[in-house]
């Protein structure tokens, strides 16, 4: 199996120094190439596609937001690499970082993450799953934290019954396991519902579903 390929965009270069040791001790995962700055990173990921580019919100002239933003809508290169990207910043949440998986970044992650936690979210984003930190994923919720939700709106008519239950569940912040337990069912029917609802709405993964759920209203946001 060839290596993952990894973009490292930061414009902290003892950050990236520290990163790249961490990267370079696997045996499956390659540090293609190292940015200063957002327009360096739009730059290097159209010369040198990656699987996987880490990428720092807060970069001087292009962020990372709007280097995220340009990345993930131009042209796939001709090998057909799938590039995603991967938030890194200091603070837990904010406009800066909702803005970057608005944009289509596959995770989130705080800087002072655990050296396992990043490699583990390298390889989990690598195969096609979404990662938010634990501490991210609470704000996410609870700063569109479920009212009401409107299981009749015609955005949703293409689920079932049960799949406008598990949508709510899965909106309320719950994991696989929990709305398994909570229903009584196996991880795998859970799984196999939650696969359905993101192919039925297009959508990439549960981040993207909670933002759905915003964005067409069927969550309400904390006053």
């Amino acid at each position: 199996m060839s290596a993952i390929r990894v973009g490292l965009a930061d414009d902290q270069p003892l950050f990236r120094a520290g990163i790249r040791m961490i990267l370079d001790s696997q045996d499956d995962i390659e540090v293609v190439w190292e940015a200063s700055d957002g327009a360096e990173a739009i730059h290097s990921a159209g010369e040198r596609p990656v699987d996987l580019i880490l990428m720092d919100v807060e970069m001087p002239g292009v962020d990372g937001v709007e280097a995220t933003t340009r990345i993930l809508a131009s042209a796939p290169p001709a090998d057909g690499r799938q590039t995603r990207v991967v938030v890194l910043t200091t603070f837990e949440l904010n406009d800066k970082t909702f803005k970057a998986i608005q944009a289509g970044a596959s995770g989130f992650l705080l800087k002072n993450a655990d050296p396992e936690f990043l490699l583990a979210s390298i390889r989990t984003v690598h195969s096609g799953s979404a990662v938010i930190a634990p501490s991210v994923m609470t704000g996410l919720v609870e700063r569109f934290a479920r009212k009401t939700t409107r299981i009749d709106t015609d955005a949703l008519a293409e689920l079932t019954t049960r799949e406008r239950d598990i949508f709510s569940l899965i909106v309320g912040g719950l994991s696989n396991n929990e709305i398994a337990l909570e229903r009584h069912v196996s991880d795998a029917t859970v799984k196999s519902h939650v696969s359905r609802i993101l192919g039925k709405l297009e959508l990439r993964d549960r981040v993207q579903l909670v933002i759905y759920a915003y964005e067409n209203g069927l969550v309400t946001p904390e006053e």
